[in-house]
């Protein structure tokens, strides 16, 4: 329990202060030029990507279904971060209102786990497509695919929804600085004067069990479909079944196999800063500058949804022509 002697103050009437990039103040605005840019390119590629594929007919499959639900939370992700993050650099509008602060916290939140598990439908996706193509279409229905959507929502929701809870139940005593660029939970928790034990506790659990697992699963997924591969007695096999087209399966499989390595870069992107902002955040503090934690967590939040449609949009316009 906090020490009694502390003037509480209501979260409801909290101002915080956000300060981008500590240690960096000097070069703000030469740090916001390449995040505007990144910020742009990733708006204008992802709705690009969303609306080639809701025109195109011919790309209503699975693989481009999925890919347009990764591209609508990119821009959610960009969206809920970048706007605030520039006005910091450029206006220095650092005041935050504790509701906007809990709301950006909680769409960032639900946002990068949605995220997560479109990525593990999409290496499900890729696992079908290998290791049954005869059977594709008839397992990933649309019905299916609006399931898997509408799955990935509630359970992000579900997970995420808690924290708005564990922030307010905290108690809070004046300090409202915080280091960083954008709200996050760890960040409001840690300027409260009470016991943030549980808020911890239940951040590394929603990282082990939704992430952590999406992470596992992904693993699997592609271990299966390594095992699929190498089942090919050689790769002058694998290139006549690839000229003949004497088996459809294994025509489809290698034709599956050819968008993994997009996908695997994707997932690599998506994963490695946000695993290593986590860490950074709660296990090295003492070992890693706050400076280099914060920039990458700012560069994490437009990067990835500039690269995915890049990644993404070179074989989906080959696919459209």
């Amino acid at each position: 329990m906090a020490p009694s002697s502390y003037n509480y103050t209501s979260p409801q009437d909290m101002w915080y202060f956000l300060i981008g990039i500590p240690g960096l103040e000097d070069v703000h605005t030469w740090i916001s030029i390449p995040i505007c840019v990144m910020y742009i390119v990733a708006l204008a590629g992802n709705l690009f990507l969303i609306f080639l594929i809701v025109t195109e007919q011919h790309l209503h499959e699975p693989m481009y279904l999925f890919l347009s639900m990764l591209a609508l939370a990119d821009v959610l992700l960009a969206t809920s971060t970048a706007p605030k993050m520039l006005a910091i650099f450029w206006f220095h509008s650092t005041s935050i209102s504790f509701g906007s602060c809990v709301s950006q916290m909680f769409f960032i939140h639900f946002i990068f786990v949605a995220e997560s598990a479109i990525l593990l439908a999409m290496a499900f996706d890729r696992y079908v497509a290998i290791c049954y193509p005869l059977r594709y279409t008839a397992i990933l229905t649309s019905s299916a695919i609006g399931k898997i959507g509408i799955a990935a929502v509630v359970r992000s929701f579900i997970v995420c929804f808690p924290f708005v809870f564990l922030v307010h139940r905290l108690l809070y005593c004046g300090r409202n600085i915080i280091p960083h660029s954008y709200c996050e939970h760890m960040g409001i928790a840690r300027l409260a004067c009470d016991n943030i034990n549980i808020n911890v506790i239940y951040g590394l659990t929603v990282a082990l069990l939704s992430t952590g697992l999406d992470i596992m699963l992904i693993i699997m997924s592609y271990t299966m479909i390594l095992c699929t591969v190498f089942q090919i007695p050689s790769w002058t096999a694998r290139f006549k079944a690839l000229s003949t087209c004497g088996s459809h399966s294994w025509t489809a499989r290698f034709k599956a196999l050819s968008t993994c390595g997009s996908h695997i870069c994707v997932i690599l992107m998506f994963y490695a800063p946000a695993f290593f902002s986590f860490t950074a955040h709660r296990f090295g503090g003492k070992t890693i500058p706050h400076h280099i934690h914060i920039l990458v967590a700012n560069l994490y939040v437009v990067v990835p949804p500039m690269l995915n449609p890049i990644i993404y949009g070179v074989r989906t316009r080959f696919r459209t022509e």
